[in-house]
């Protein structure tokens, strides 16, 4: 028998109040879980896309639902107050700005743009609309990552030394944007969240194998001012799934390992002494760290509709979300400068 709900569950299964009407703009691959979850925190009023078969799946997944074919439709409708967009990532920065210059609270996956500059626009166009601007970095929502942002901010860990990131998979293979665009929003996000500063410099190689031109496997390099490094190895040409996130500190060492069924979240209490001049390896045991048993993103619809009800600034706002957005740029030039340094400080709104 299945246990009853917690309260917590409860609270999070339950319909927003007065939540404000959402339109949900692309019902694909990742905007039919926007759908589902919107539809089940009552505020979904509206879904659009010009695919039929995408239609017909938004009727299933919320029958009450008005679709629309027309994206514009939806955008000048006065009946709708937020719209969320998962469409392809080309596809962002022209959408939300014309929700902002139709008065609309935006929810954009990520990236909300692929050139900084056009970040920076919308970011201006949004707080002088005043209109809530959040961008969908999931992970940053998830119960493992708020945890070890509690755990490094506690000293847990010591001193963190170096971050490193594993995004790998067989497909889904992009043919717009490349495997740096596509998986990687989502361990910048996280890695500038829990170092709490961007990084001054980047590195990127990489190479394409399927699509010419279009990267299929990437490895980036941050470093940062407090002397804490980082690197994210991303590729949809992976025979397996991995999705983890490594954390070294001088006291402890933390593993999130998103596909494990349990225990997403552990702790090691392996450290280096030095006896003289000698290192002294120290294994200690390995901790699961509990978590909620939330999905993360339940919880960030909720908080993207409780932002606009509330007139609160989101967690992921358009300022986050820029930093990642500068970050990626540079590693970008970096791979397209065959893995030449880049200064973060180097990309620039009129760049």
């Amino acid at each position: 028998m299945k246990p009853a709900p917690s309260r917590v569950e409860e609270k999070l299964s339950a319909k927003v109040e007065q939540a404000p009407a959402v339109a949900v703009l692309g019902c694909g691959a990742w905007g039919r879980n926007l759908v589902r979850n919107f539809h089940a925190l009552g505020a979904l009023h509206a879904v659009a896309d010009p695919s039929e078969k995408s239609r017909g799946l938004a009727r299933e997944l919320a029958p009450d639902a008005p679709l629309f074919e027309d994206f514009r439709a939806v955008l000048r409708s006065p009946d709708i107050e937020a719209v969320v967009i998962a469409t392809p990532a080309e596809t962002h920065y022209a959408l939300a700005m014309e929700a902002i210059e139709n008065g609309k609270h935006v929810f954009c996956e990520k990236p909300m743009a692929i050139r900084y500059r056009d970040g920076v626009a919308l970011e201006r166009a949004a707080a002088a609309a005043k209109r809530v601007l959040m961008v969908g970095h999931l992970l940053e929502y998830h119960p493992a990552v708020v945890k070890l942002k509690e755990l490094i901010d506690q000293g847990t860990l010591g001193k963190i030394h170096y971050i490193y990131s594993n995004r790998l998979n067989f497909g889904k293979v992009r043919t717009e944007e490349n495997a740096l665009w596509s998986f990687a929003p989502h361990d910048f996000a996280v890695i500038l969240r829990l170092v709490g500063e961007e990084p001054i410099e980047v590195t990127a190689v990489g190479g394409n194998y399927i699509t010419p031109g279009l990267t299929d496997v990437t490895v980036s390099c941050l470093q940062f001012r407090t002397g804490i490094r980082a690197h994210i190895f991303v590729s949809w040409l992976n025979p397996f799934k991995e999705q983890k996130l490594v954390v070294v500190g001088s006291q402890r060492m933390a593993v999130f390992n998103d596909v494990a069924a349990e225990g997403k979240l552990s702790l090691y209490d392996q450290q280096v002494d030095l006896n003289g001049r000698q290192p002294v390896l120290r294994n200690g045991k390995i901790e699961t760290v509990p978590i909620a048993d939330d999905e993360p993103l339940r919880l960030e619809c909720r908080h993207f509709l409780e932002a606009v009800r509330d007139g609160k600034t989101p967690l992921t706002d358009g300022k986050s979300a820029l930093r990642v957005l500068r970050v990626l740029e540079a590693c970008q030039i970096s791979l397209q400068l065959n893995g030449r340094p880049v200064s973060v400080l180097d990309v620039r709104a009129e760049g």
